[in-house]
């Protein structure tokens, strides 16, 4: 059996964070009842004229300087012709020969390690199509999204695998929120993404026949889609068939994809200026203008969060992956937390129990002052480490403060020398052979006179009091 290489290409649609429609002035509100955000232009009304929302360019702009883009001076919209329900005016009105932005790139982390620069081919601005629900015997159409302003963005076919592809989307997704061109949010379709996937012998130059994925809005669907079809394309080719050329959608519970129809090209579209929309022109200074309103981007802020907070440039990567997690750290540290123990609390014990929904923090029910509030015990000697992740998971299950907590179970950690004394004597008695062996130049067994103390604690002695009391009863080894 040959060794097959993938080659993957992504088209992601984001939409722009802007208050109304592409082309007129409706709002775009997600979850409003069906077809109240419908203006003649999206519903396709004869005589009706497009306008350009200038609010949706300058995002568009954003997007292609946060992703290290050429911004044209001159820019195009054409239509893209097809028929379908949720597009009253049989066209849709985007950008062809003469896009928008053009040449950008991001750098993705790599399974092995190490960072791979992936192309962007070019950014262009189009609006949405309405949406159809299919059932058994009819199909219904919401026109509220038809006309909702888009920036897709096609990446170059420099991709090879689910993790290059997932982490594409991860990094392309976070700058795009940080940069506030997208609110990012997958549930609501306003970050999909369409897979282009070819297999080829490993060596060969030539690209394979590719299919189109459509519409994947969930990370670990874009990994498994991409996983089955490389594996169906495989099976084909092995089996001595060819692949065809087709678009296809993605069930999830099936955990497969299916075909939907053949692959459209280009010359199918018939796309044309549109005669309605003359030329997109950027007057001087615009571009310049836009770059010095950006918001700090996820490179940025590592370096900032590095320099300023003393984190390792892991924690920091880390904390940046999402716009969200960052924000939650700093309003930790604002609170009054150690911005080192903050992070090791955010990246352990929150990011554990948010597993489940891929470290969304904002679906937390721990907010950022009862995480400080926590932290802050820790680091006035209140309470240990230890005790702090019992204190953790109380108050994430049951909301309570933990102060609260601490104090109802009677948690406070010992800072008496006393009887910290007490439970070492008690430890050194208990286990004569292992003091001998320790004494001795078996220096490994200290751990276990620390955990025997901690124990008859119970977790509660102040572990750098119970630390000095054992080197100083202990002794030096051998």
């Amino acid at each position: 059996m040959k060794i097959y290489e993938p080659v993957i290409g992504l088209e992601v649609h984001a939409q722009l964070l802007s208050k109304t429609k592409a082309f007129c002035p409706v709002a775009t509100e997600f979850g409003a009842e069906p077809n109240t955000r419908v203006g003649p232009v999206s519903a396709g009304l004869p005589g009706s004229l497009p306008v350009l929302n200038e609010e949706a360019v300058e995002l568009a702009v954003r997007a292609g300087l946060a992703l290290n883009c050429r911004i044209a001076e001159r820019s195009v919209f054409s239509r893209k012709n097809y028929f379908y329900p949720d597009l009253p005016k049989g066209y849709q009105i985007s950008q062809f020969d003469e896009p928008l932005c053009l040449g950008g790139h991001l750098d993705i982390p790599l399974a092995e390690g190490g960072t791979k620069r992936v192309g962007i081919t070019r950014i262009h601005m189009e609006e949405d199509a309405g949406k159809s629900t299919h059932f058994a015997s009819t199909t219904l159409v919401n026109l509220n999204r038809a006309g909702t302003p888009l920036a897709e963005i096609v990446s170059e076919p420099d991709l090879r695998g689910p993790f290059e592809a997932s982490a594409y989307l991860r990094k392309l997704h976070a700058i795009l929120v940080y940069a506030d061109v997208c609110d990012g949010n997958l549930e609501e379709g306003n970050f999909r993404c369409d897979v282009n996937i070819s297999i080829r012998p490993l060596g060969q130059k030539a690209f394979g026949t590719r299919c189109e994925l459509k519409n994947l809005n969930s990370f670990r669907f874009v990994e498994k889609a991409i996983e089955y079809e490389i594996a169906r394309q495989i099976a084909i080719v092995e089996a001595g068939g060819k692949v065809a050329q087709e678009t296809r959608g993605w069930d999830a519970a099936a955990g497969k994809t299916f075909s939907m129809r053949s692959k459209e090209e280009a010359h199918d579209y018939r796309y044309f200026p549109d005669p309605d929309l003359p030329p997109l022109v950027l007057e001087a200074g615009y571009v310049e203008r836009v770059k010095g309103e950006m918001p700090e981007l996820p490179e940025d802020k590592k370096r900032r969060f590095v320099e300023s907070y003393g984190l390792s440039a892991y924690d920091a990567e880390s904390l940046t992956a999402t716009k969200s997690l960052s924000e939650y750290f700093e309003a930790c540290v604002r609170e009054g937390a150690t911005a080192k123990v903050a992070a090791n609390w955010i990246l352990s014990e929150l990011l554990r129990e948010l597993k489940d929904v891929e470290g969304d923090v904002t679906k937390s029910p721990l907010r950022p002052a009862a995480l400080a509030a926590l932290v802050k015990l820790i680091d006035v000697g209140t309470i240990s480490g230890k005790i702090a992740k019992t204190v953790f998971d109380e108050m994430y299950r049951t909301g309570k403060s933990a102060a609260e907590i601490v104090e109802a179970k009677g948690l406070v950690q010992i800072s008496d020398t006393a009887p910290i004394e007490a439970w070492v004597d008690e430890v050194l008695a208990a286990f004569p052979n292992e003091v001998e062996s320790y004494r001795g130049g078996k220096e490994k067994l200290y751990g276990f006179f620390v955990g025997e103390t901690m124990k008859r604690s119970k977790g509660k002695a102040n572990p750098g009091l119970v630390n000095e009391v054992l080197r100083r009863k202990l002794g030096s080894t051998a």
